[in-house]
């Protein structure tokens, strides 16, 4: 039997998924069990895949976005020269699952894990398939894949003269061959002043002191993707956005054009949102036009510039990411000063419409980063980073997005403290009239596959949203963690979160413990954010480049190899998020003891030593679809419930805080 000091493990994702919190979990797990793992980190192809597996034991490779039969493709013609034993898992496939099953197995893989499975089972069938192999033969073993960052690219924050700007719209336009119908600005704006504006809809919100209600969707159809909204309009959705598939976020419009092809032939979709670069401007516009509601574009685009230019001429008054949220979570080798490079052209794309034809576009920033244990500090200031970067530009509407964690008390201080930190920080840059949103997204992690717990949870999450007065709240539904919504589940968590929006005037919170945490959270946004200036020399985008080299911005679970990777994050007793490891965040002293102290307590309570630290993340990450979060939002009766595990799940819920707290 193979000793586990003699194991080659290759541990890779592939294609355009970002997904990799499971790898980077089960990286550390197998190296911390004696195993000798080559870690290539995610957004590989099959082919580099393979090259690297000869002379290995096992492959474990994953794909989170259900598009690994398009990433597999030549899976089967390429010649392979290993023994190693192939196992494929995460979200593999949106194939129905006898079909993929089906696929991946005549493809060679021994193990197929379509959904979420524990770590501890990885490794026992790993062993158990092991035994019954001899030690494959020696060959180098690669350590560490991950070779020395590239030098990084020049990039400043000063604005992107007009003529300049019109100079890259050529290159830009050429991209793909539906670049070319948006040439004119003035024939944009004609079409785009004429459509909602989400900026109105947001200063609206805000000041009637209610909240805008987003659901997410998007089809590869556009008559699909048409007749979903029409639907959602019906039911009342605040605000319409379409959801961009992987293919296009990656720039590969040609694999997202047969994807189309495949689709109208078979009648079933295989992509994962709208390919809207290759239906053009045209297909948008018709939607719009149909639909008498606010149009947002939410992709995470590598290069967003042709998307912006397409998605602001077809009436889309919201565009969404970033620099940094839609970078460092995202892409595993995209230097950030290239990122704030590509970004900088979206945002001088949105302010030359507010100077040239007065249409103010809504930048959003997505502050659910890796959307697994994030910190409100880091969510909210690295949004201010690049809302100032927008500003620069000539944005005047930028949003600060949050997700929701679990614990209400702090998941309620985090949207109540962006509009004081913002004001504050852009008051110090000098900027002035700029209009400040938040956007609260509910809970962004796993979800339980029981439809009853994840509508308790939509539910209890639309009550935390209301009482922080969010002014937009992005939905999810009741079937995240087992398939594709359709209309009608998006439907159904309308109305669940305008039930919660009923329930919230009769929660209380502790006073008290609220502003301890708003405290907390200014303390160390600030903290952050002064930071970058300090090392900026006068200039923003210099300093978050050196922020991010110098860890002062660190991303937890981030698959970027720019990002130091030091920060560690886990649940405190009372399950709001701390620092298990602070790295080199620019905390005061005081701050970095209450983390400590907090961990700790939780180690102490869950009887697991810190050097074991990745089991309790583990517990934290896969606590609500595993089942063992028996209440939604998380306090410290739910920590208590699943820390212990000969514990029975929590009891004794009157019927009214079952609603108001949503037991799962």
């Amino acid at each position: 039997m193979l000793q586990r000091n003699e194991v080659k493990v290759l541990l890779a994702g592939i294609g355009g998924d970002s997904h990799s919190v499971g790898l980077i979990l089960l990286r550390q797990a197998l190296q911390l069990s004696g195993y000798k793992v080559n870690y290539l980190g995610t957004q590989n192809k099959i082919e580099d895949v393979v090259a690297c597996a000869e002379g290995l034991d096992a492959v474990l490779i994953s794909c989170m976005d259900g598009h690994a039969h398009h990433y597999l493709r030549n899976f089967t013609r390429i010649e392979r020269k290993d023994n190693a034993l192939w196992y494929l898992g995460g979200n593999p496939s949106i194939l129905p699952a006898d079909k993929a099953t089906q696929l991946f197995v005549e493809m060679g893989f021994r193990r197929l894990f379509l959904r979420f499975v524990s770590i501890s089972t990885v490794i026992s069938f790993l062993e158990e398939d092991l035994s019954q192999r001899t030690l494959s033969g020696q060959s180098a073993f690669v350590p560490n894949s991950f070779t020395d960052a590239p030098q990084v690219e020049m990039c400043l924050d000063s604005r992107i003269a007009d003529i300049d700007h019109d100079y890259q719209r050529k290159t830009v336009l050429l991209q793909w061959r539906t670049g070319a119908a948006v040439h004119s600005l003035m024939e944009n704006a004609t079409f785009l002043v004429s459509r909602p504006h989400l900026a109105g809809f947001q200063k609206k919100a805000d000041e009637e002191g209610c909240s805008l209600v987003q659901p997410r969707c998007g089809v590869a159809d556009e008559h699909e993707q048409f007749a979903i909204f029409d639907k959602l309009a019906a039911s009342n959705a605040d605000v319409l956005s379409y959801q961009i598939d992987s293919l296009t976020r990656n720039n590969n419009y040609s694999e997202a054009q047969r994807a189309i092809a495949e689709t109208r032939r078979s009648g079933q979709s295989t992509l994962n949102g709208f390919p809207l670069i290759n239906h053009g401007v045209d297909v948008l516009r018709h939607i719009s036009l149909q639909v008498e509601k606010p149009l947002q574009c939410r992709h995470s685009t590598k290069d967003p510039r042709l998307l912006a230019e397409i998605c602001f001429a077809g009436g889309v008054s919201g565009f969404e990411g970033g620099p940094i949220c839609y970078n460092l979570p995202y892409y595993k080798d995209y230097p950030v000063a290239q990122s704030i490079n590509s970004w900088k052209y979206v945002d001088r794309l949105a302010g030359r419409y507010f100077e040239e034809f007065g249409i103010v576009i809504d930048r959003e920033f997505f502050g659910v980063l890796t959307a697994t244990l994030i910190p409100p500090s880091l969510a909210i200031s690295t949004g201010l980073l690049e809302a100032a970067l927008a500003v620069k530009q000539g944005v005047k509407s930028v949003s600060i997005g949050y997700a929701e964690q679990g614990n209400r008390i702090q998941d309620v201080a985090a949207i109540k403290v962006i509009p004081d930190i913002a004001k504050k920080f852009f008051s110090a840059l000098d900027f002035r009239e700029v209009q400040i949103s938040t956007v609260f997204h509910q809970y962004m992690s796993a979800f339980p596959e029981d439809k009853q717990k994840a509508e308790q949870l939509i539910l209890a999450s639309s009550v935390t949203a209301a009482l922080s007065r969010a002014t937009r709240i992005l939905t999810k539904t009741s079937v995240e963690a087992t398939s594709i919504p359709t209309v009608e589940h998006n439907i159904n968590s309308l109305h669940l979160t305008k039930k919660g929006f009923h329930i919230a005037p009769t929660v209380n919170l502790d006073d008290a413990l609220l502003s301890s945490e708003m405290k907390l959270i200014e303390e160390e946004t600030n903290a952050i954010l002064d930071s970058v200036l300090n090392v900026s020399g006068g200039d923003l985008a210099q300093g978050i480049v050196k922020a991010v080299m110098c860890g002062f911005i660190d991303i937890p679970f981030s698959p970027s190899i720019h990002n130091a990777g030091r920060v560690i994050t886990a649940r405190d007793t009372t399950g709001a998020i701390r620092f298990l490891d602070t790295g080199s965040l620019p905390f005061p002293r005081e701050v970095r003891e209450f983390h400590s102290e907090c961990i700790g307590e939780r180690t102490r309570y869950s009887n697991i030593p810190l050097q074991r630290g990745y089991e309790i993340v583990e517990k934290d990450v896969m606590g609500v679809p595993t089942g063992e979060v028996k209440r939604w939002p998380i306090n410290e009766k739910t920590i208590s419930a699943y820390c212990a595990s000969d514990q029975s799940p929590v009891s004794g819920m009157s019927e009214n805080s079952a609603v108001i707290g949503g037991a799962l």
